[in-house]
């Protein structure tokens, strides 16, 4: 936080304390500023002003505090660090970086009241300006380049709210985020440290309709249900049915340049595996590092529950940030129900008049204003960035009709349903293709068609219409049983099985099926489509659906995914599909 204990001043007294919603007395403050609570000095917000009384809740646990104690006002909203140092670092959900504090602490286990800077004040980075002396600069425009990490250059800009001006001096070598590396000729010095308060968005100059996919490696994902660089999603299921992982996956996987993660009220043994497991992971695309490219914030179940109303926007302004710069992120919040949750706790505690479910009646525009946060956009500075975001969502008891899936859906337009059914058969991910679905699949047919092949849209409502009439015939199945189909439908049933295990299957811990290039995607679909066509064609020629299903090569379709050589592999399997099937009449 960039607030310290050392700018407040004693403004009001604590009146009453209702878990994390406290009232003041006699505070002078308004709407969303940062306040310090009690003696210990307790990270907090204005959330409601009612004549002398405010209401504030308070981002740590409030045992102990008690009517009587001071409250101390900031004057400012709640704001987060923006500079070099945002990447390879863990934060909780009010941007205080997990691991410094640990160093302060001495131990995991963090007191009350101990705060830290966002990104680190005496760290010393190399500076290398692109601009020169005389050069006019506007708000957002780059100033020079900091080597971040690795992976990241990170573009130091000219902050959003900074009028501009000429540049009467600018530095070169290196400088704290704190020491001015450019002076304009108005006096203002500008640093490599922004503040921007969380709940507001950074400007754009205008959003644009997306046109590129982001590439998850996921086949039924991208095969299926894209999501477009600078769209939304949203992965509900029940517990247990895979949306941590999905999540998981994305962040390893997806081709964005920036990934943040928002740990938001999940479990913690299923946050330590992230923290545990990320540093470990090498980035697919550049072999570095995959922190290199990653901010994590972790505000778990056992924390306070305030601070994980908050989270989602620090993610989201880090992520704004990285916009500016020209970058394409991905945002993963898992998960916005239990953003959800604590708003509802919140709520209940200022009495506010509940709505569905008891949730407060502002849920579907806390949901609205957070996804709208997300898009691709064309920046102030010219530059063009994306933000991608997407939501976990756990609804109890796996029952999508309950009131924040039911608000997700009304504003992502890509809707990945997971399956209990799926998982508890160890079909993996455990997305149902006739429950999910993606808007965004007309505006990026363009980009797989050129990058692709031209046939990608007819390949994918091929598998589609498969799987569908597969839907409807296991329902006569159940009835009378598979031998009393024609055989035709015999036949749909059997393609549409290697469909759903050679294809919609994807196996996260073998290394050549664990991330699936597009190319590899649609390479897998027309083997199964060439399948098929042989298929029916000895049909019409007469030969027995037994005889036809029973050939040597079918099983192979199910082996595709795992070869190294898949290209060589897939060739000669077409191959042997239509030498064996032409045999067979």
């Amino acid at each position: 936080m960039s607030q310290t204990q050392q700018t407040v001043r004693e403004d009001g007294i604590i009146a009453s304390v209702s878990g994390p919603v406290v009232s003041a007395r006699d505070l002078d403050a308004r709407m969303n500023d940062v306040v310090y609570v009690g003696d210990e000095g307790l990270m907090g917000e204005v959330i409601e002003i009612e004549g002398d009384i405010t209401t504030i809740q308070v981002y740590e646990e409030t045992s102990g505090v008690a009517p009587g104690e001071p409250v101390e006002n900031t004057g400012d909203p709640l704001t987060v660090d923006l500079g070099p140092g945002l990447l390879d670092t863990i934060y909780d959900g009010v941007q205080r970086p997990l691991d410094v504090l640990e160093d302060k602490m001495g131990s995991p286990y963090l007191d009350r009241g101990v705060d830290a800077p966002g990104i680190e004040l005496d760290e010393k980075w190399e500076f290398v300006p692109e601009v020169v002396e005389g050069d006019a600069v506007e708000p957002g425009d780059v100033l020079g380049v900091v080597e971040e990490t690795v992976t990241i250059d990170h573009k130091v800009m000219v902050p959003p709210d900074v009028e501009g001006g000429e540049i009467t001096e600018i530095k070169s070598g290196s400088y704290t985020v704190t020491e001015p590396i450019a002076t304009l000729d108005n006096g203002e010095e500008i640093t490599m440290r922004q503040e921007w308060p969380v709940r507001e968005a950074r400007p754009s100059e205008t959003k644009m309709t997306p046109r590129t996919p982001l590439v998850s490696g996921q086949r039924i994902l991208d095969g299926l249900f894209p999501i477009a660089k600078g769209g939304t999603a949203a992965i509900p299921g029940p517990f247990g049915s895979g949306k941590t992982v999905t999540q998981h996956s994305l962040a390893k996987f997806a081709d964005a340049d920036i990934i943040i993660y928002v740990g938001c009220g999940e479990r913690g043994n299923e946050m330590t595996e992230v923290i545990d497991d990320f540093p470990e992971l090498e980035d697919p695309s550049t072999g570095n590092p995959l922190m290199a490219r990653t901010s994590l914030i972790a505000n778990t179940s056992n924390m306070p529950v305030a601070a994980r109303e908050s989270c989602v926007y620090t993610g989201i302004t880090i992520a704004e940030f990285y916009r500016d710069m020209g970058y394409d992120v991905a945002l993963m919040a898992d998960s916005t129900s239990r953003w959800a949750e604590a708003m509802r706790e919140i709520s209940s505690r200022l009495e506010e008049m509940p709505g569905e479910e008891g949730y407060p009646a502002y849920l579907s525009a806390r949901l609205s204003e957070f996804y709208e946060r997300a898009g691709a956009f064309e920046n102030i500075n010219g530059t063009e960035g994306t933000i991608s975001a997407i939501g976990a969502v756990s609804p109890p008891g796996g029952d999508f009709s309950e009131p924040v899936t039911q608000n997700t859906l009304r504003i992502v337009k890509t809707f990945w349903a997971l399956d209990a059914d799926l998982a508890e058969r160890r079909h993996f991910p455990a997305i149902n293709w006739n429950e999910s679905y993606s808007l965004y699949k007309e505006q990026l047919d363009p980009w797989f068609q050129e990058n692709v092949d031209p046939e990608w849209p007819d390949e994918r409502q091929w598998a589609v219409d498969v799987l569908d009439e597969e839907g409807e015939l296991q329902e006569i199945v159940q009835l009378v049983g598979k031998d009393a189909l024609p055989e035709d439908q015999q036949l749909t049933l059997e393609v549409a099985s290697y469909l759903k295990e050679a294809y919609l299957q994807q196996n996260a811990f073998n290394p050549n099926d664990m991330y699936c290039s597009p190319e590899k995607t649609f390479t897998m679909l027309t083997t199964i489509h060439h399948f098929n066509d042989e298929a029916f064609q000895a049909l019409e020629a007469g030969v027995p659906v037994e005889e036809i299903i029973d050939i040597d090569a079918a099983p192979r379709l199910n082996r595709m995914a795992v070869q190294d050589d898949w290209k060589e592999y897939m060739a000669d399997l077409r191959d042997d599909i239509q030498a064996q099937m032409r045999e067979l009449y």
